[in-house]
């Protein structure tokens, strides 16, 4: 086969987008704040002579737009910028010199990737017609999202046909590209339990009611719904990420509170889960004397990749890579990401961007202290994204 030239001119680029990434993961920025990493995209943009929307709804977040100024569709290539509070342990020398921050989740380089895709699409837009939209986009980590933001006040998708991103993906190797139609990523949603009891002494427990004891119990009686209530061809998954009680090992503390997300893929699931969840802390409240608050936070829809769109962008890829590059994902996984409010509103596909190099050790996953990715593939999913819009705009 040989080799597409965009892909051929994205590895002459693998440098200055390894550089550009590098300087990103330095110094990472929490949702909302990405100052920073807005501005070095917004410098390579207008580098390629795109116009730029800045400070859209007032957020960090720019577009910027290649008009041909020949009739077609509308394409909108999103990055999210956000980093995470995790503090870094990769030892790599290009390490987040940001205390208790780090790109744990490879934003840095989405950012990259779209940049490079950005150069690539410029160099062609005499072969090109329609309108490109390359979005950075804030706070993909923090519900509701940057996404939703954006599209409710900033208004990005007016006129836009479809929408593309890519997600770095460890478990696929660097040279490999995920596809999936239909649901790619399932709802995720987060709630809140607060346990009021009596505190007291920790050698007269019968004069208590033991918040701890009660959180305790909350949190296994909430497994039940998933093991046993629960039809297991339609799963969730319900995790407690804190338990917050107490100061001091002889004091009982009236008060203890739970964090907690679930994730699911059904919708009716999905629209039941505040109630069951809410008769459960009530029932152990009850039986125990205890009082509880409770809130549950809807947070992003399922990720629902457009069919259409899906399998002619997996031909592209293949045209890029090789058959031997693209592989078929045959399930849905339980993470959550905004980019879902984009595929509520117009056809969107989000494909998987295989990073992992286990020779080198690059094998952790994502929101992990020690991830890392094999910088292979940044012109990859530079030519990826590029040659995925190139054909849609000549056949959207």
């Amino acid at each position: 086969m040989n080799a597409d030239p965009l892909l051929s001119r994205a590895k002459t680029m693998r440098d200055a987008l390894v550089a550009v990434r590098r300087d990103i993961h330095r110094h990472p920025e929490l949702a909302f704040q990405e100052q920073r990493t807005a501005e070095r995209g917004l410098t390579w943009f207008r580098g390629l002579g795109l116009d730029v929307q800045t400070n859209i709804a007032g957020t960090p977040g720019l577009i910027a737009t290649l008009d041909t100024g020949r009739p077609g569709p509308t394409l909108l290539l999103r990055a999210d910028m956000d980093a995470l509070p995790i503090t870094e342990e990769t030892g790599a020398e290009y390490a987040s010199e940001t205390s208790g921050v780090m790109h744990a989740c490879g934003h840095d380089a989405h950012v990259a990737c779209l940049l490079g895709a950005a150069s690539l699409l410029s160099e062609h837009r005499q072969a090109l017609r329609g309108r490109l939209k390359f979005l950075l986009q804030p706070a993909e980590e923090k519900p509701p999202g940057g996404a939703k933001v954006l599209i409710e006040q900033g208004g990005i998708l007016e006129g836009v046909d479809a929408a593309l991103a890519l997600h770095v993906y460890p478990p696929l190797p660097v040279g490999q590209m995920g596809f999936r139609p239909g649901v790619l990523l399932g709802y995720s949603d987060r709630f809140t339990v607060r346990i009021h009891g009596v505190g007291g002494h920790a050698a007269r427990p019968h004069q208590t009611v033991d918040a701890v004891a009660v959180a305790v119990q909350v949190y296994q009686a909430l497994q039940y719904l998933v093991s046993r209530e629960n039809d297991p061809l339609h799963p969730f998954v319900i995790t407690i990420g804190a338990l917050q009680a107490g100061t001091a090992a002889n004091v009982i503390p009236n008060e203890a509170t739970l964090l907690g997300t679930v994730r699911s893929l059904d919708p009716m699931v999905h629209n039941s889960l505040p109630e069951r969840l809410e008769r459960v802390v009530a029932g152990i409240c009850q039986a125990t004397r205890a009082r509880y608050t409770f809130e549950f936070v809807r947070g992003y829809p399922a990720m629902v990749n457009d069919a259409a769109l899906t399998q002619r962008a997996t031909e592209s890829v293949k045209s890029l890579v090789g058959e031997q590059g693209v592989v078929y994902l045959p399930t849905p996984e339980l993470g959550g990401e905004d980019f879902a409010f984009f595929s509520q509103r117009v056809p969107s596909l989000m494909f998987r961007l295989g990073v992992r190099n286990e020779a080198r050790g690059l094998v952790h996953s994502v929101h992990s202290s020690r991830f890392d990715l094999d910088e292979d593939a940044l012109p990859l999913g530079a030519a990826a994204l590029a040659r995925i819009a190139m054909d849609y705009l000549h056949h959207g």
